[in-house]
């Protein structure tokens, strides 16, 4: 009886039911998520009215906190500072209709960040965007605000609106940002390009984020073989919305015209050697420790490929200052020898100890 559903028609049916269930789950924990911070933006602007007409003072809110938590105990957000959270977002707020249709669709501590971190209205409605646009979670928006996404979003010099169609430029152009911020690197100002491509490889998913969403990892020292000789791309990506390849080389020193040209080639061979009939040009980002305006202009005057150029920002390396106080591997050794061979022989108290220090860190 069961072999009769196990057809091309059954499945079809079984896979469409799926589908219809997960959006409808998605929709129904949008709709809750929505209708909560509807909620809290309503608690927040009767507490403002009420407080302007009465002249209460802070005091109030706390009375509320209490009263409300006897009432809904088993209801979490209630709490004194979630009040003052909740009467901030009507201030910040002053339109339901922007509550529905923008901060309704972030959960309400995602809302509490950009609220609480930028004043601008317009600011938080760029992060907004954004952050239902790539799905952030709280910490990435925070990071993404820290880092002044919105002053580095569309930045990178790049002459894609002379080689790319109208809609792809304009995508691409604000896919690139300047500078890219890599400081979640252990590599510092100093880094030499191995090292540079060593680090972003080991942190990929930190890496990725920076790029931002609909980038897919293809391979790093990607070979080619051009004409019999050997060549190797940094990083290659592909685009999943641009639906094209993503040439990325790391330059540790300042732009020169001779990295365009290089890429313009690599560019060329991507093109004829792995991109699909379908597939649109692919991309070139530069990503130098430093650039020249002027001179990258005048370099990408000429190319005939789609390229970006942009500089990045690693840690700052210790000051030389600082360097010399510190002390050496060795100098450390040392010390811990003089430390242990000076210990009393048997000295049960300080085993003792070393033992309780392992143990709580076991």
């Amino acid at each position: 009886m069961a072999n009769e559903f196990l057809t091309g028609a059954y499945q079809e049916l079984l896979d469409d039911l799926k589908g219809r269930i997960r959006n409808a789950r998605v929709r129904a924990a949008i709709s809750v998520n929505r209708e909560l911070v509807l909620l809290y933006w309503q608690i927040g602007q009767a507490i403002l009215a009420r407080q302007k007409q009465e002249g209460w003072g802070a005091k109030v809110i706390e009375r509320l906190a209490d009263d409300l938590r006897r009432e809904f105990p088993d209801m979490k957000g209630l709490s004194r500072a979630n009040l003052f959270y909740m009467r901030a977002f009507a201030e910040a707020y002053r339109s339901e209709q922007t509550v529905q249709q923008l901060a309704g669709q972030l959960p309400w501590w995602h809302n509490v960040v950009i609220m609480t971190r930028l004043k601008d209205p317009d600011l938080r409605e760029w992060y907004i965007l954004a952050c239902i646009e790539n799905g952030w979670s709280r910490a990435v928006l925070l990071a993404q605000i820290e880092t002044r996404l919105h002053e580095r979003s569309g930045k990178a010099i790049t002459n894609f609106s002379r080689t790319l169609p109208a809609p792809q430029s304009e995508l691409a152009q604000q896919l690139l940002k300047d500078p890219y911020n890599f400081e979640f690197l252990t590599t510092y100002d100093d880094a030499v390009e191995r090292d540079l491509q060593k680090g972003l490889l080991e942190h990929l998913k930190d890496f990725m984020l920076e790029l931002g969403v609909g980038f897919a990892f293809v391979g790093s020292n990607y070979h080619l073989e051009i004409g019999g000789e050997d060549f190797y791309l940094d990083l290659l990506f592909y685009h999943l919305r641009l639906r094209s390849f993503v040439v990325v080389e790391l330059k540790t020193a300042g732009f020169k015209p001779e990295y365009a040209g290089k890429l313009n080639f690599y560019l060329s061979a991507v093109d004829d050697l792995l991109s699909h009939s379908l597939d649109n040009p692919s991309i070139g980002i530069l990503l130098c420790k430093g650039k020249n305006r002027v001179v990258v202009e005048y370099a990408l005057r000429s190319v005939h490929k789609p390229i970006g150029v942009a500089e990045y920002q690693l840690a700052k390396a210790l000051p030389e200052s600082l360097k010399g106080s510190l002390p050496s591997v060795e100098q450390l050794e040392a010390e811990l020898k003089a430390v242990e061979m000076a210990r009393p022989t048997g000295c049960k108290e300080s085993e003792s100890i070393e033992e309780n220090r392992n143990d709580r860190f076991s």
